[in-house]
């Protein structure tokens, strides 16, 4: 198996109302590349917010009574909390600076996945701008791939990730917030293994996996490749959502 991970170089800035596919196959004939089947785009998740305008500037935001009490449990300004608040089902976990939450679509993260980093509004201090996360991930990929589809008469995948941290290990890791088209979860239970011995448990998260490594190609600064063309993925396509890669909380140990 041969797995290509390549970069859209030089892909442009990203302003609300952009249309991505659009951009997407301006950028694939830049970089002198044709879609064919079975490849998969892995889209960094500022790019889609981004085009999606789900900016928001903190001096518009009033914090409420829970806001402010979780201010003063971790230290982080209240109005920040309030859209954390906002995107969240629940609060898990709150430490000085910290603040853990089931995120609406159903995982885990800090901070509901809200972010400073390479966000600038049109107006005021840009240190007020926050950027949240797509509305629907699973639907601005489906969006995407039916664009892409259509013009190139392929069957594609379409990934969106974004940088986590896990429960174990240190460090932030590119993680599936939204796909369409490609597995999540391979279910391997029943396949032999090199002793012909059946496996029992074995489910792989695919998505993810592929998160991580077109992460590494991405970077997580100004690199400015938020696109990665994928070839040689290991699964066949299939439908799939989000809610396949999320553990319910009646399985899960650590709440």
């Amino acid at each position: 198996m041969t797995l290509s991970l390549i970069p859209l170089l030089d892909f442009p800035l990203i302003n609300p109302g952009d249309e991505l596919p659009v951009l997407i196959h301006e950028s694939l004939q830049e970089n002198e590349l044709q879609l064919q089947n079975n490849d998969i785009l892995v889209l960094a998740q500022k790019i889609v917010s981004k085009a999606e305008n789900r900016f928001v500037n903190l001096t518009t935001v009033t914090p409420s009574d829970s806001a402010l009490f979780y201010a003063q449990q971790t230290g982080k300004d209240p109005r920040l909390l309030e859209l954390i608040l906002s995107e969240s089902n629940q609060v898990l976990r709150t430490r000085e600076n910290l603040i853990i939450v089931e995120h609406r679509l159903g995982f885990v993260c800090a901070n509901a996945g809200i972010d400073h980093s390479n966000v600038n509004g049109p107006w005021g201090d840009p240190a007020d701008w926050v950027l949240l996360l797509p509305e629907n991930p699973d639907q601005s990929a489906a969006c995407i791939r039916d664009y892409l589809e259509e013009l190139y008469q392929v069957s594609i995948g379409i990934l969106i990730i974004d940088s986590h941290g896990r429960a174990w290990r240190l460090g932030t890791i590119g993680t599936t917030i939204g796909l369409s088209g490609l597995p999540g979860l391979m279910d391997l239970r029943g396949k032999p293994d090199l002793y012909n011995y059946r496996l029992r448990v074995t489910k792989v998260g695919a998505a993810d996996e592929l998160a991580a490594a077109a992460s590494l190609v991405m970077g997580q600064a100004n690199e400015k490749t938020p696109v990665v063309m994928v070839r040689g993925f290991p699964y066949a396509l299939r439908e799939a959502n989000l809610q396949e890669l999320i553990r319910p909380e009646e399985l899960d140990l650590f709440r």
